[in-house]
């Protein structure tokens, strides 16, 4: 009897084990969809929807066939630091260049841009310090480069108190992702560190008691805030996290995930899954949770999930695609690539990007 229940016990024990691998098998098979929808079209994107899809690849899998979506996405940073360094750094020139930039926000009426031209129009310079400076700089820095003129550029992070817009109530419901990545690139760039007093003002915007009056916009703009914490201090897939650190997000994320499951879109529910990969919570329950979800969401025709329109350009979905190959076909986190440890990737530097220790 006793021999009979021990057998039982690891039947079950091995049915579920091969029961987890052919899921797990499922879900890779999912991204794989995905993928080959993309990499068969991968270089007729534009260069910044190339290389995002690139370095995250290349950084997931240490592949060298994302090499060239690698330097496209350096290059792109190399030419928008070649213009800032050259014609945009003046208070004159930035006010200019932020006025353009901010009249495309007043002409949309959706809610998240008519809150981001209600947020930024008083302080528009954050469009080109936040949106476009401080993110080409951290990137060419992740890569072990700067451009020819880094400390010119830095002069002009230095003439701007970031804490003005990172802890601005109304700034953070209009930006919350945004401004997690900008205070995380600051701090990468031994610049001003304000993301303590980001995290503190970010928790003010969005107590947890008042979830069910926000808006579908809002409810995501928080949750991808959390997410976007998360991953900012992954360096963007590059290190692990710890999940003591952010134990209030892990918690919130998992109370509230059936919430999350409904009012969500995809890629900020890709996102999620992500969160806890990062931490190597490989197991948790909202891992499954959340590919089951992504799963569901494929158009195995089209290989790809399509927006909550149903549509399916290639071009505007690649953020939520390739967030959920991610998710659903989780590599690992990689220090990747550098000049120093991918010399091959860096043997052409486009014009005005230099290695960091070259001076």
């Amino acid at each position: 009897m006793r021999r009979m229940l021990v057998r039982l016990l690891l039947g079950i024990v091995v049915s579920c084990s091969v029961s987890a691998a052919t899921q797990t098998d499922n879900f890779a098979a999912s991204a794989d969809l995905i993928r080959n929808t993309y990499e068969r079209q991968l270089y007729t994107l534009p260069a910044f929807k190339e290389g995002h899809y690139g370095l995250r690849m290349y950084r997931q899998t240490l592949d060298p066939k994302y090499s060239a979506a690698v330097w496209t996405d350096m290059a792109r940073v190399a030419s928008r630091l070649n213009r800032f360094a050259a014609e945009v750094n003046t208070p004159e020139q930035i006010l200019l260049y932020t006025n353009r930039r901010l009249a495309s926000y007043a002409n949309d009426n959706d809610e998240r841009s008519q809150r981001r031209y209600a947020a930024t129009k008083h302080t528009p310079e954050y469009l080109y310090l936040g949106v476009d400076l401080l993110g080409s700089m951290a990137r060419a820095n992740e890569y072990g480069l700067k451009h020819q003129q880094d400390k010119k550029l830095r002069e002009v992070i230095r003439r701007y108190d970031f804490a003005r817009y990172a802890t601005d109530q109304e700034m953070i419901k209009a930006w919350a992702a945004q401004l997690a990545n900008q205070v995380f690139w600051l701090r990468q760039l031994d610049e001003q560190d304000v993301v303590e007093p980001f995290i503190e003002a970010f928790r003010y915007a969005y107590p947890d008691d008042k979830d069910k009056s926000l808006s579908a916009q809002q409810y995501g703009n928080k949750i991808y805030g959390l997410t976007h914490i998360i991953f900012a201090d992954s360096a963007y897939y590059q290190h692990p996290v710890d999940e003591k650190q952010y134990q209030w997000i892990y918690d919130y994320l998992r109370n509230n995930i059936d919430t999350i499951l409904l009012r969500a879109k995809e890629d900020v529910i890709a996102e999620v899954g992500i969160s806890f990969l990062l931490a190597g919570l490989d197991q948790d329950p909202v891992v499954e949770q959340t590919r089951q979800v992504i799963q569901r969401a494929i158009d195995k025709d089209k290989g790809m999930i399509p927006s909550v329109s149903g549509d399916f350009d290639l071009k505007y979905g690649e953020h939520r695609n390739v967030l959920a190959i991610m998710l659903l076909d989780w590599k690992s986190v990689n220090h990747a690539p550098t000049i120093e440890s991918d010399p091959s990737v860096f043997s052409d530097l486009p014009y005005g990007l230099i290695p960091i220790k070259s001076h």
